[in-house]
């Protein structure tokens, strides 16, 4: 209805879109409106104006209370009208008016009527308008008629009331449940929509209820259903029973998989699919499972339907990352698909391919994708080379084929994304592939020469200072990198400066003439690159200067910045200008990473080159300050991590205890953030005993009670242990808030001079490994992990228990040892 209309301009062979509602505004339409008032109605254009209206509604016009309320009142007018297309418009625009409960019943007797009349048409909208107009209370008084119009022997009628149970079922959900034997006959009816609706409504009815839900599944799959919009429902409530069930694969006792198996047999093929798509997708399924559910989608792969065609293949994809010998029977069926006119499906299979070849087959497949490559958009694009960089790892002997693959469409036309997806493949296959590192470098410097974005040109660079060193020739490299210095914007021209210092110090064959191209680079007319080239010729010693030790000038180039960028950003905007200089190490190290699940954003993560972590501020700084207050502390050393605070009541109780655990080298401090809720009690000498008896290891050395706490008045309490130097040890703490009670006026606020000792039992606590682990940000975790020796490897076994997916597990491992995942993977 309100869809763009195609009209050929017969001046032009191209087709233009032409909408008849082009330029209509509401204050028009609404004049027009006064149209149903006229005695004599004129079906046509009274239609013709509704239409107008419900696509201003569409398209999110809104309309003022007087003007809704004079639309629907001039609407209600229509039902005297006996056009039937007339009707069907007036039904649709009181559906979208939603008139309010003293406008409903107005037309209430109206739609009743229409009901109980003996057009179906007019039954069957009847009744979806008043279900999504009416409330509760009238709802009751049509409950009857809605009960029979289930069991309606009009499929049409039928249809129409279980569709408006699955809509009433999220309101007034004990109205519907009433309704479940003319339900559970309505599953039984002979028309394929009705058995279709009826299906969704009693499964809706039945969700919360795990034993209902599988004796609803155990009796329709013993059953006949007809309609293929059924059995396609009944498959994935199958799927989602055996999910719940907790079958044991290993004995194969996998309960339904003898129905779904059958349902590859089906003469629809919706339902066919269905079924091969939810074999596919059982936990921990089998090879012999997988079997028949790939040959009837490998069939799909030669369908003449692009839909087909498409499903298949894209199912295929996924099974290819868990089971990829599964789907090599199917790679002759795919590599055909190469030329397929769709393009999304033409992506799917080369993707599949390299998921499944084996290493003779790479070089076939390099050429059908070098045709291929020019023909599909840049997102396709990405997919393609990210499939590629995976079957360069799968088979590193074959990278030169590969790399030379990935650096000529690096030459060819295309976006940002594309190009970075192509230079991050190479950057990883040159960390992860030691052979594949001095051609990939030279590809990359014969990139940057006609490379068109600034980013990408400095990330290179910077990957470049750092393996470019340590290749054999690393010479060959500096032509590249000073003719940046000269044919680049001032962000790379800086960017080259750090590079060819690296060179410098890492190569002392190399230091003279690297001198003299630093020294070139002072007469630059950009402050940050004259900056750069002063600071490093001091550096290296290339101004005269008494140099640093190599170890030290190293560490400042090649060293990892470990301190995320906005933790460093808040502690210099908090530095006050004094006569201490800043001091970098109390910049907190800590970065607080969200699960993996909340990750998700509009584009990907970078994994090439990667890009700093980042976090919020920490405040950890704001610990520290508070621990050095207390000279108890003071001779602790320096704090390592301070927890997020761990409840230790419940919610609205008379008193909330949490506590953050402060980790130091050989000590822990434990503070216990205490709050009094109750206004006519004033506590006095608050102190938590603390019971080490399961912690053997930790030892109490100091306790420090809170003198008083008001009402409503936070204050905190600290008990210190001492631990083994150096070592992550756990252990379990038991809890006791002690304290002397005081009676408080309210009127007044006087309190008594006489208290009464007593206390309250707190939840445990427990030390664990996490709690020693700091989340510090790395720009480049390769170098970072190759730097530590073995003396820093630490061996343990832990059980994550059953998990629904990869990301699962991985949260359950970030949450169990307080880790991060490395380069924002």
């Amino acid at each position: 209805m309100s869809q763009p209309l195609v009209k050929k301009d017969d001046d032009r062979d191209d087709e233009a879109e032409y909408s008849p509602f082009l330029g209509i505004e509401k204050g028009a339409v609404l004049q027009e409106a006064r149209v149903f008032n006229d005695p004599q109605l004129d079906a046509r254009r009274c239609s013709q104006v509704i239409t107008k209206l419900l696509y201003l509604l569409n398209q999110g016009e809104t309309f003022t209370k007087t003007e809704a309320t004079e639309v629907f009142f001039s609407v209600t007018k229509l039902f005297q009208s006996r056009d039937l297309g007339l009707r069907r418009m007036v039904y649709l625009i009181i559906k979208e008016l939603s008139p309010s409960a003293d406008e409903v019943i107005i037309v209430t007797s109206s739609l009743m009527k229409d009901m109980n009349s003996k057009t179906d048409m007019y039954r069957a909208n009847a009744i979806r308008v008043l279900c999504r107009i009416t409330d509760g209370t009238l709802l009751t008084q049509i409950e009857r008629y809605l009960k029979q119009a289930i069991v309606d022997k009009n499929p049409v009628v039928a249809s129409a009331a279980l569709v408006s149970g699955i809509h009433i079922l999220q309101t007034n959900p004990e109205i519907v449940k009433r309704w479940s034997n003319e339900v559970q006959e309505a599953v039984q009816s002979r028309a394929a929509l009705v058995q279709f609706h009826a299906l969704a409504l009693l499964h809706q009815i039945r969700q919360n209820d795990r034993l209902a839900v599988s004796k609803l599944v155990t009796s329709l799959t013993r059953g006949n259903v007809r309609s293929p919009l059924a059995q396609c429902l009944l498959i994935r409530y199958t799927s989602q029973v055996i999910r719940e069930s907790g079958n044991n694969t290993q004995s194969g006792d996998r309960p339904f998989y003898d129905y779904l198996e059958s349902c590859l047999r089906h003469k629809s093929e919706m339902v066919i699919f269905e079924a091969a798509r939810a074999i596919t997708e059982l936990n921990g399924v089998t090879s012999r499972e997988l079997t028949p559910a790939i040959t009837v989608l490998q069939l799909f792969l030669s369908s003449s339907k692009p839909v087909l065609r498409f499903a298949a293949v894209r199912t295929l994809n996924k099974v290819a990352m868990t089971h990829p010998m599964a789907v090599t029977n199917c790679n002759i069926d795919m590599e055909s698909l190469l030329s397929d006119q769709n393009r999304s499906i033409a992506t799917l299979a080369i993707t599949t391919l390299l998921k499944t070849g084996n290493e003779s087959s790479v070089d076939r497949l390099m050429k059908q994708i070098t045709n291929f490559m020019s023909d599909i958009a840049d997102e396709f694009k990405i997919v393609v080379v990210e499939a590629i960089r995976s079957l360069c790892l799968k088979f590193p002997l074959k990278y030169r084929s590969l790399m030379n693959f990935l650096s000529n469409i690096l030459r060819e036309e295309g976006g940002f994304d594309y190009k970075k997806a192509v230079v991050d493949s190479i950057v990883i296959l040159i960390r992860d592939i030691p052979d594949a590192k001095e051609s990939g470098l030279l590809h990359l410097c014969e990139f940057i020469e006609d490379c068109e974005f600034t980013y990408l040109s400095t990330q290179i660079l910077h990957f470049l200072g750092v393996e470019g060193p340590k290749t054999s020739d690393p010479s060959k490299y500096i032509r590249y990198i000073y003719n940046r210095v000269h044919l680049e914007n001032a962000t790379v021209r800086a960017g080259a400066v750090s590079t060819l210092a690296k060179f410098g110090a890492a190569v002392d064959e190399l230091k003279p003439r690297i001198f003299i191209l630093l020294r070139r680079c002072l007469f630059d007319s950009d402050d940050e690159v004259r900056d750069r080239a002063t600071l490093y010729l001091n550096t290296l010693g290339g101004d005269g200067s008494v140099v640093e030790t190599d170890k030290d000038v190293k560490d400042f180039l090649f060293g990892s910045f470990d301190i995320p960028l906005v933790n460093l950003e808040t502690s210099l905007k908090n530095y006050e200008p004094s006569e201490e200089a800043f001091d970098i190490d109390s910049v907190p190290r800590e970065v607080k990473s969200q699960p993996l699940a909340e990750k998700k954003a509009p584009g990907k993560k970078p994994t090439g080159l990667g890009a700093p972590p980042s976090g919020p501020p920490s405040t950890a700084d704001a610990y520290e300050r508070l621990l050095l207050s207390i000279p108890e502390f003071a001779n602790f050393g320096k704090l390592f991590k301070s927890s997020e605070p761990v409840e230790l009541t419940e919610a609205e109780t008379e008193y909330a205890v949490n506590v953050v655990k402060h980790i130091f080298d050989r000590h822990v401090v434990f503070q216990y953030n205490c709050t009094n809720t109750i206004p006519e009690q004033l506590l006095e000498d608050v102190i938590v005993i603390v019971d080490a008896s399961e912690a053997e290891e930790f030892s109490e050395v100091f306790s420090k009670p809170l003198r008083s706490l008001p009402y409503d008045s936070p204050g905190q309490t600290f008990v210190g242990f001492e631990k083994p130097e150096g070592l992550s040890i756990a252990g379990k703490f038991s809890n006791v808030l002690k304290f002397i009670v005081k009676e408080v006026d309210p009127t007044t606020g006087e309190t008594e001079d006489d208290g009464v000792e007593d206390e309250y039992q707190l939840e445990d606590l427990e030390v664990v490994t996490a709690d020693y682990m700091l989340k510090v940000g790395v720009s480049n975790f390769r170098s970072a992990w190759e730097s530590i020796g073995p003396d820093c490897e630490r061996v343990d076994e832990y059980g994550l228990g059953p998990r629904e997916s990869l990301a699962e597990a991985v949260n359950t491992v970030i949450n169990l040892l307080g880790m991060q995942p490395c380069e924002v993977s």
